[in-house]
């Protein structure tokens, strides 16, 4: 009786070691969060990363911040969340830049679809061919009837190497049978610049970025990059409504942390972007950058990824597309 009096008595104490060790344990997230960028500020990664710390840190109880780390192609930023500590605290708003372009054409540092737990999906923002309002080319037909006529004398603008505005310049290369020179910039806004000064001809930027020029009247939007129009640019035909079909590009935003963080945090953070994406003024926000809000769950928006992933790498091989 005393060995099994002695036995209880030690088996008590553990499981109240146990619950006071687990009731020690702070809630997540217990410090501010921060969400990597790899793009200039201004452009529409930011724009949508600002959104969803404005919205996130009132309900995390947090403060999170923005940090902008672009260049690379946007992997600079990747690469530092997948080097961040697996707590949860460091996440990234990434685009198909740099998970599922940039991995067939620069040498990585990281596996972004091992190195980074997908979130969730952001949005989707269709791509779209623009010039300066003070361009002569008023359309695709015009813009391709002058490339024809000066081979090799057009440069097209791109958030960088590998960036969906790269691919989606020379997949119309291809599709049209033409020769534009690539001019790649650290992000979208100072691609905006030179576009506007006329320094490069024209832009297959996202909506997203390209958006505000375009209502400010700076932006002549050509064509939009998708197999519809945008509600957002009812009058701009597509690619394809104007004879050129196989060079459609979108460009789609997702939220990563660290690979390894615990499963409780992802799933707060899979949470509070899931209500992020219902509230209407983010919907408002989002549908005015010319794009739809993410709807897939995590595990779906991973499966996304590697197929995305699979699918640029064959257009890269198709298109010729190398490091410059």
């Amino acid at each position: 009786m005393k060995l099994s009096f002695l036995a209880r008595a030690a088996s008590m104490a553990a499981l109240a070691l146990m619950a006071a060790t687990a009731g020690a344990q702070p809630a997540y997230p217990d410090k501010p969060l921060r969400i990597m960028v790899g793009a200039s500020p201004g452009g529409g990664t930011d724009i949508l990363a600002r959104v969803l710390a404005d919205k996130f840190a009132p309900v995390l109880k947090q403060p999170v911040t923005v940090e902008n780390r672009p260049g690379a192609s946007n992997t600079i930023a990747g690469e530092l969340t997948a080097r961040a500590a697996a707590d949860g605290t460091t996440l990234l708003l990434a685009t198909n830049t740099a998970q599922a372009v940039a991995p067939h054409i620069l040498k990585l540092k990281y596996d972004p679809l091992k190195d980074l737990q997908p979130i969730g999906l952001v949005a989707v923002m269709p791509n779209v061919l623009v010039v300066s309002a003070s361009s002569p080319y008023k359309s695709v037909k015009d813009l391709v009837a002058a490339m024809g006529a000066k081979p090799g004398g057009f440069k097209y603008a791109s958030s960088g190497i590998g960036s969906t505005q790269h691919v989606g310049g020379e997949a119309f290369n291809l599709a049209t049978g033409m020769k534009s020179i690539h001019v790649p910039y650290k992000g979208s806004s100072q691609a905006h610049i030179d576009i506007i000064g006329g320094e490069v001809d024209m832009m297959f930027d996202s909506t997203s970025s390209a958006m505000g020029q375009i209502k400010a009247g700076k932006f002549r939007a050509l064509a939009v990059s998708a197999p519809q129009r945008s509600p957002e640019l009812p009058d701009v035909p597509t690619l394809a409504e104007q004879g050129i079909k196989g060079a459609d590009v979108s460009t789609w935003y997702g939220l990563y942390v660290t690979a390894g963080t615990p499963r409780p945090a992802v799933e707060r953070l899979n949470a509070e972007l899931v209500r992020t994406l219902k509230l209407a003024d983010v919907q408002t926000r989002i549908k005015a950058l010319g794009g739809e809000p993410g709807t897939l769950t995590g595990e779906a928006f991973a499966a996304m990824n590697r197929q995305e992933f699979d699918h640029y790498g064959q257009l890269v091989r198709d298109a010729n597309i190398k490091a410059e």
